[in-house]
């Protein structure tokens, strides 16, 4: 007879296999989101007709949508039995949007990609709460942030990979069949969107709740009981919906569920140099092909120590000090970008920049290891909170105007204040759930009580 060890290593195995794709699927969920700031290099400004600030709106509309749609979206994932086909289908769509941006022509493209942005906002606000509620569906805590962690990674690949093919379009395309590159990097970007979509269809798995036949029946059953067990002490995992209306009730009228997404606020607001990073590596001098080129490193870099701190985080069971770690790089960059024009050292500002990333991740898995009483909430949870972080991008692109740099010194204070804001709020955070800890072990010790369950710091 097989042990129950043997079948739970297999059952991860296949699960790890299947769930990668979710990293594939954000390296261009990222690369779709963030080409406008290559584009930029080439002339997608002029051809669309912007003037002022308009760039930067048309950055930040695609957050609007984003923010709108995280928390309806979640509570639809959390009664469906399809989820594979759900997220799949949203990605094929924002991939025709992408695609159908690099066709828009002047001079109503302006509000016309205005317009596909604000959409394809709509659309990603599915995939990235989604995905953190499917993995959370599958993996147990000690095993969520590692998880996260690869997932998220595809931030960093994507940033790299995405920095290199843009760099290889952008230089040698242009004019290609009377289009210009800018226009040939939507094209690219959004067909392999809309491929990769149609293929999730398939291998992306559903809930453990649902059939699924690569699974045998003896890693079915596991599944199911490893996420049991995994909550118990907060009820059944996967127990009867209570009622979407409740369950969103409970959430906004319990006070951490603002102030932990007013910290992942803080925390993607003091990240927004990743949607303006090719403009600052072009900041030392480069031709855009060589500024594209050297953005690639410090994301590949980021990618090493996110899977590391996250890895870390979950082997000693972890979070906030692993979040301040990173959040430290990040300022350390910043700090090292506004002193000095060196070249040298503004590239190594964005290494320190880049490898603050993580600090997302481990915030994210920590709310998702703290709101686990059910699968209902925790999808409503995981959607509102990161609806109230998303909020922070809708106003960030205007950190990183134009007419602040080249030393982006005032961007550079804005986003140091505000990761300083986020560890504050965290620490306040971090002491609450302490105490609450303290207090179900005393009560444990007073009634002779196993011990129960224990919020993560």
């Amino acid at each position: 007879m097989i042990s129950s060890k043997v079948v739970e290593r297999n059952l991860l195995r296949k699960l790890d296999l299947r769930t990668a794709y979710l990293v594939l699927i954000y390296i261009l969920n990222q690369m779709d989101r963030n080409n406008a700031a290559a584009a930029r290099l080439r002339g997608f400004e002029e051809d669309l007709g912007m003037k002022g600030r308009q760039f930067n709106t048309l950055i930040s509309s695609l957050y609007i949508g984003y923010v709108l749609m995280q928390t309806p979206s979640n509570l639809i994932l959390s009664r469906i039995s399809k989820p594979s086909v759900y997220l799949s289908s949203c990605m094929s769509l924002w991939g025709v949007l992408t695609t159908l941006i690099g066709g828009f022509t002047h001079p109503c493209s302006y509000s016309q990609a205005l317009c596909s942005r604000f959409l394809v906002g709509f659309l990603e606000a599915t995939f990235y709460p989604g995905a953190v509620y499917l993995l959370s569906r599958w993996y147990k805590r000690e095993e969520l942030g590692y998880r996260t962690a690869l997932f998220t990674a595809g931030i960093g690949i994507s940033n790299a990979f995405g920095s290199l093919l843009a760099s290889g379009i952008l230089g040698t395309m242009e004019g290609f069949l009377g289009y210009a590159a800018w226009r040939w990097l939507f094209f690219t970007e959004g067909f392999l969107t809309v491929f990769v979509g149609m293929c999730g269809m398939f291998i992306l798995p559903d809930f453990p709740s649902s059939h699924a036949r690569w699974l045998t029946p003896a890693e079915h059953s596991l599944a199911q009981q490893r996420m049991e067990e995994d909550s118990r002490s907060h009820g059944p995992a996967e127990p009867k919906p209570s009622g979407s209306f409740s369950d969103l009730l409970s959430m906004i009228t319990d006070w951490r569920s603002w102030w932990v997404g007013a910290a992942l606020c803080c925390c993607n607001a003091s990240l927004s140099f990743n949607m303006f990073f090719p403009t600052l590596a072009a900041t030392m001098g480069y031709s855009p092909t060589i500024s594209l080129l050297l953005c690639a490193p410090p994301w590949i870099m980021s990618t090493i120590t996110a899977v590391t701190v996250a890895r870390h985080s979950d082997a000693t069971r972890e979070r906030f000090w692993h979040m301040v770690f990173a959040l430290s790089m990040l300022i350390t960059g910043y700090v090292l970008a506004m002193s000095t024009m060196n070249i040298t050292a503004r590239y190594i500002s964005l290494f320190f920049m880049a490898q603050g990333q993580v600090a997302n991740v481990v915030l994210l898995t920590w709310i998702s290891n703290t709101f686990a009483r059910s699968s209902s909430k925790r999808a409503i949870a995981i959607g509102f909170m990161n609806s109230i972080g998303t909020s922070g991008n809708i106003l960030s692109p205007y950190i990183w105007v134009s007419s602040r740099g080249p030393t982006y010194t005032e961007s550079c204070l804005i986003c140091i204040a505000l990761a300083s804001v986020c560890i504050l709020f965290c620490w306040v955070f971090r002491r609450h759930l302490g105490r609450l800890n303290e207090a179900a072990e005393v009560e444990e010790r007073e009634l002779s009580l196993p011990k129960g369950y224990r919020y993560l710091l």
